[in-house]
């Protein structure tokens, strides 16, 4: 499974993709990041983010995109900006037929190192570990895309599957004719 893993963001937007070969082992496929002008207008800004994001799936052609859940306690304008280039990946997402998912830094954090309190070095040491890298990615935008991509590859994969039996069983039984709330918490 080839998972894109994109940390959203107006000024740079962290893309990472990570290959799994058989159920533990992870390659580290491309990574990069996107750097949009800040002086240009917003506009132009997400225009560009399409036009590369598409370039990405276009090229590598992931069978999951994961993108970071927006969270912000402090700073509005911040959580703005990146909610905005979040939509445009999980627009991007849903035009291509690729599912899409979206994970919490803390999932994130807790599936690569272990605590969900983890502090961002610790993260990338263990990217760097994961992914058997020389050095780590830089920016740190480039660290996290590959650490949700990681992320998805564990855990995801999992959730997946759950989503797609309740699928399959609210299916059979309302072809059955009877009246199902199966995976209604799931939803």
């Amino acid at each position: 499974m080839i998972v894109l893993g994109i940390d959203p963001g107006l000024t740079r937007c962290g893309l990472g993709v990570v290959e799994s070969h058989g159920s533990q082992r992870l390659e580290m496929v491309e990574v990069g990041i996107i750097r949009t002008d800040v002086d240009a207008p917003l506009s132009e800004r997400l225009l560009q983010l399409d036009r590369e994001i598409s370039i990405w799936i276009a090229r590598v052609k992931p069978d999951v995109i994961a993108v970071e859940r927006v969270f912000s306690q402090l700073n509005v304008k911040t959580a703005m900006a990146t909610g905005q280039a979040a939509g445009v990946a999980l627009l991007l997402a849903a035009k291509s037929g690729i599912p899409v998912v979206m994970h919490t830094p803390s999932e994130v954090k807790a599936a690569v190192t272990g605590s969900g309190r983890a502090d961002k070095k610790q993260v990338a040491l263990m990217v760097q570990k994961l992914l058997q890298l020389d050095s780590i990615p830089k920016p740190v935008d480039t660290t996290d895309a590959l650490a949700l991509a990681i992320c998805h590859h564990w855990r995801g994969a999992g959730d997946s599957k759950m989503q797609l039996a309740l699928k399959k069983e609210k299916a059979r039984l309302v072809a059955r004719g009877k009246k199902t709330n199966v995976g209604a918490a799931a939803s």
